[in-house]
C-alpha cells in the first residue's frame, strides 16, 4: 500500500506535480513571448524560414553561420510567435508562421539574409519563406534580392571613401586657384615693373 501511494506521488498521476509542470510551462511560454516581443521592438528585419527535417548537426552549422553574420536564430513556436507579433510592425509575416518555422534577425538585414540564402543553397531542407524589413513584407525573392546587396560594413566603407575623396579633391581645387592667383599677381607685378622701367 505504501509503495502504491508513493508511486502515485512520484509518477505523472500526481495532481500537485502536474500543476507545477503546467505553471512552469506557462512561465516559459510567457518568457518566450516577452523575448520575441522585445526582439520585434528592437530590430529592423525579421526573417522567416522553414526547417523541416534538419539534423542537429545541420542546425548547429546554421546557428554558427548566423552568429558569424551577427544574427540570432530561434526555432519559433508558431502560436507563441503570433502572440508576440500582434500589434508590431512585423505582423505582416503572420501568414508565414505555419509548420516548422524558425526566425532570424540582425541589426544588419543584409547579413542575416545572406547567411540564410547561402545556407539554403547547400541544404534543401532549409527554405527561406520571407521576412519583413520594418513594415515592408518580403517574399522569398525579396529576401534573395536583399541578400545580394552590399553588407552594412561594406556600405560604411564605401561611404567613408566617398566622404574622404571629395575632401581631398576640395583641398586640391582650393590650392590650385590660390597658386594660379599667385602667378597672376606675380605676372601683374612684373608687368607693372616693366611698364615703370
Amino acid at each position: 500500500m505504501v509503495s502504491h501511494v508513493w508511486g502515485n506521488l512520484a509518477g505523472g498521476g500526481n495532481p500537485i506535480r502536474r500543476k507545477l509542470e503546467t505553471d512552469v510551462d506557462r512561465l516559459e511560454k510567457r518568457e518566450f513571448v516577452a523575448e520575441l516581443s522585445s526582439v520585434f521592438a528592437e530590430t529592423s528585419f525579421v526573417l522567416v524560414t522553414r526547417n523541416a527535417g534538419l539534423t542537429v548537426a545541420e542546425v548547429t552549422v546554421l546557428r554558427r553561420k548566423m552568429r558569424e553574420a551577427g544574427a540570432s536564430f530561434k526555432v519559433a513556436k508558431n502560436r507563441l510567435a503570433l502572440l508576440a507579433l500582434q500589434g508590431t510592425r512585423f505582423d505582416g509575416i503572420a501568414p508565414l508562421m505555419k509548420g516548422p518555422t524558425a526566425l532570424a534577425w540582425s541589426v544588419d538585414p543584409v547579413a542575416v539574409a545572406k547567411a540564410a540564402v547561402d545556407f539554403a543553397k547547400t541544404n534543401d531542407k532549409f527554405v527561406v519563406l520571407g521576412g519583413s524589413l520594418g513594415s515592408q513584407v518580403l517574399n522569398a525573392d525579396g529576401v534573395k534580392a536583399l541578400s545580394e546587396l552590399p553588407s552594412l560594413d561594406s556600405l560604411r566603407a564605401k561611404l567613408l571613401g566617398l566622404i574622404q575623396a571629395p575632401a581631398t579633391k576640395v583641398a586640391g581645387v582650393l590650392q590650385a586657384p590660390a597658386g594660379q592667383l599667385a602667378r597672376v599677381f606675380a605676372a601683374y607685378a612684373d608687368s607693372q615693373k616693366s611698364e615703370a622701367a
